[in-house]
């Protein structure tokens, strides 16, 4: 369940995928305007000096693992960052050239913490409506006119009282509550074991955005445990300004009002979807999934991904569509290098509110495949790491049941990574090569609060994302009759003006159904 409105610019980090290798060069890029994504980045060489990071947190602390990890200790300052990194054949031996030196310099006397970032998701069919409200009192997620914002609270309120009973219809499917917090507290677990493995003594921390651990809490004890160094690594392969993006907004502005955060230092790896360990994790996944079928050179492999507001990347230059296709091309790619040439397809799922999302849609996809005479399928939650309401509910649940009406014979499903070994392993290998731009940043910058942030300030990027915002024209100009996507549309902000109009009525004369249901409090 992502963002159903709004749209925004962004800076972020992002690595050139070269068939033979990965280029490890970051840059800088301010984004003042819209992002034009393709297939092949121009990337800017830049050293430790010169490269930026980040500054963030909303997280839980983990308990600490019992592991003694070996340490070398230097008095020597670092060099240059382009002695440790090299393109190469392989993304692992492209990691770094000089492991060794990078833990003497940048582990030893140091308190290292890795944040991991998540959706986060009801535990409890009571946590359900609360949990809802949290999602939908996000900005990022309803977005309200100007005049209006101080209706956010109200509406979100109105809206998860609406939805929660069919909301907890689908949780109580599942088993009464998300599995999310548990599983990505096991990830986390899991990496703080690879890393000790690897000689990286580090603390990992989890931080949901719409439910516990909150981010207050984390922030409390990440300054409890004394660290230095902080990683921060979201749990979503792609950037999304509707995930990610979400979470630095929240996680910059706490950090902003924290003496102790504002100089800590710190850094973000924003996506990591190209990942030569997690490629080769999902093939694995995929592989063995398809030797279930009776013809596994049959069956169509069915990425079904998160959508978007198409807004999101036709105007504000979103990157996750352009990540998403790509992270598709380099799994198939992997795949048929191990001697499998199944077809394939993309589609988007979980779309709600009245605006266009990406297409295809994974319903509408289902059904036309199934016309098409297609009758295996094996379904890929290629936005996922972990098992939750859209995994557990959506697709073994209302798509499965959709395929088998459409005419499809042999389903199946991929297991999310959740602590799959390789990709444990090599999430832990991201984290290491991200320790030479923890805290590369002069001193005179974090005098002036300006933000840690990749390719430009968070300030910058949220700057871009509200102006963005105010300046998109509607999605549909003119009206059309009949049962279309204008009429669609123009009904969807209908019934949102009607309801914006009985919230003011509400608040200003304290009288009504809210107020009588108990969902707004009365006037003293």
């Amino acid at each position: 369940m992502w963002s159903l409105m709004g749209i925004g610019g962004l800076g972020f980090w992002f690595r050139r995928w070269d068939s033979s290798a990965y280029l490890h060069s970051w840059c800088s890029v301010p984004c003042p305007s819209r992002l034009s994504l393709s297939r092949a980045y121009s990337i800017k060489s830049s050293s430790i000096g010169s490269a930026t990071g980040l500054c963030l947190g909303q997280c839980c602390r983990i308990k600490p693992l019992s592991c003694k990890c070996k340490l070398g200790r230097s008095s020597q300052p670092p060099p240059d960052s382009r002695q440790h990194f090299s393109a190469s054949s392989s993304a692992s031996e492209a990691v770094l050239t000089a492991q060794s030196d990078i833990r003497k310099l940048f582990v030893a006397n140091e308190k290292i913490g890795v944040l991991l970032l998540n959706l986060g998701g009801p535990e409890t069919l009571d946590d359900v409506q609360p949990f809802l409200f949290n999602l939908f009192a996000d900005p990022d997620i309803i977005r309200l006119p100007r005049a209006f914002r101080f209706l956010q609270k109200p509406l979100a309120q109105f809206i998860s009282v609406a939805r929660a009973p069919k909301s907890k219809e689908g949780y109580a499917s599942i088993g009464g509550g998300s599995p999310l917090r548990q599983i990505t507290d096991a990830q986390g677990e899991a990496l703080m074991e690879a890393l000790c493995g690897k000689d990286i003594p580090a603390k990992v921390y989890v931080g949901m955005r719409y439910w516990h651990p909150f981010t207050e809490e984390a922030i409390e004890q990440i300054k409890k445990d004394g660290i230095t160094k902080l990683v921060v690594l979201p749990l979503y392969p792609q950037f999304s300004i509707s995930t990610s993006g979400s979470s630095l907004r929240l996680l910059e502005s706490i950090f902003r009002e924290d003496e102790y955060l504002v100089n800590m230092q710190h850094t973000v790896i924003p996506s990591w979807y190209q990942r030569e360990g997690y490629i080769k994790a999902m093939t694995t996944l995929i592989e063995k999934e398809l030797l279930k079928f009776p013809k596994p050179q049959k069956v169509m492999i069915f990425f079904s991904a998160h959508g978007v507001p198409l807004a999101y990347v036709e105007e504000a230059g979103d990157p996750y569509k352009a990540e998403m296709e790509e992270c598709v091309d380099l799994i198939m790619e992997e795949l048929e290098k191990r001697g499998m040439a199944n077809p394939c397809t993309l589609a988007y799922q979980s779309r709600v509110g009245p605006v266009e999302w990406l297409k295809p849609y994974t319903d509408e996809t289902i059904i036309a495949l199934g016309q098409r005479g297609v009758k295996s399928l094996l379904a890929v939650p290629i936005s996922f790491v972990s098992e939750h309401i859209e995994t557990l509910e959506e697709i073994d649940v209302e798509y499965k049941e959709l395929a088998l009406q459409s005419g499809i014979k042999h389903w199946g499903r991929v297991p999310a990574l959740g602590c799959e070994p390789t990709f444990i392993s090599d999430l832990a290998d991201a984290v290491i090569e991200s320790l030479p731009y923890v805290g590369a940043m002069a001193v005179s910058n974090l005098e002036a609060r300006q933000s840690l942030v990749p390719l430009g300030s968070v300030e910058e990027l949220l700057a871009a994302y509200d102006s963005k915002r105010d300046m998109l024209p509607p999605p549909v100009i003119v009206w059309e009759w009949g049962w279309t996507k204008s009429a669609e549309t123009w009904n969807g902000r209908a019934a949102m003006l009607a309801v914006l109009a009985l919230l003011v009525l509400e608040v200003t004369t304290g009288q009504g159904l809210l107020h009588q249901w108990g969902i707004l409090p009365p006037f003293p």
